[in-house]
């Protein structure tokens, strides 16, 4: 059994720096909704990118530690890592730009009537100043049970556009979610 601490129901955000086991946690989550639930009626959004850093692995795809079951609709963003990719604050911005654009059509493409959302690295469609989670938290309350998770750190930057955008959508997911889960 891979039963998690926390009700499958309602909304759990997990936040935590890198590496603090954001991804694994939530495919937990994923695999003891499937084991009680079934597939039937998921919708499981991929928004993380995955870049190399000094050998170890930024990011983490949930197909890293888990499945998503045949049954479930599934939405991968082959994502940027504006703050890494980007050589210049503008070409950050533009890549964080691009990444809102391409997680909104995914979004729109999502079925009208989810029983579960899983999101991994649900802050990255909101870097951008043009871009806030307010459709993406409307589409999930017609969920009964909703996780995703997002970066909390300083460690990407602070002062940058993208980390300030950034920061205030996982403030608005906080305040949103009924439960927030802090690794690290």
């Amino acid at each position: 059994m891979t039963d998690v601490s926390f009700p499958l129901a309602g909304s759990t955000l997990i936040v935590g720096p890198s590496q603090a086991g954001k991804t694994r946690l939530t495919a937990r989550a994923l695999e003891t909704w499937v084991e009680h639930n079934g597939p039937e009626g998921m919708v499981v959004w991929e928004f993380a990118p995955e870049v190399e850093r000094g050998g170890e692995i930024l990011g983490g795809r949930l197909d890293r530690f888990t499945d998503v079951p045949d049954g479930a609709w599934l939405g991968v963003l082959n994502a940027h890592a504006p703050r890494y990719e980007g050589k210049t604050t503008d070409e950050s911005v533009a890549l964080a730009r691009n990444n809102t654009e391409r997680a909104q059509e995914l979004i729109d493409a999502a079925p009208a009537d989810p029983r579960a959302v899983f999101i991994n690295d649900a802050t990255i469609p909101y870097q951008h100043e043009a871009s806030e989670p307010k459709r993406l938290m409307a589409y999930c309350n017609r969920a009964e049970y909703v996780i995703l998770n997002a970066l909390e750190s300083d460690e990407l930057g602070t002062d940058d556009p993208v980390s300030r955008r950034e920061r205030e959508a996982l403030s608005m997911l906080k305040d949103w979610a009924d439960r927030t889960v802090s690794l690290g």
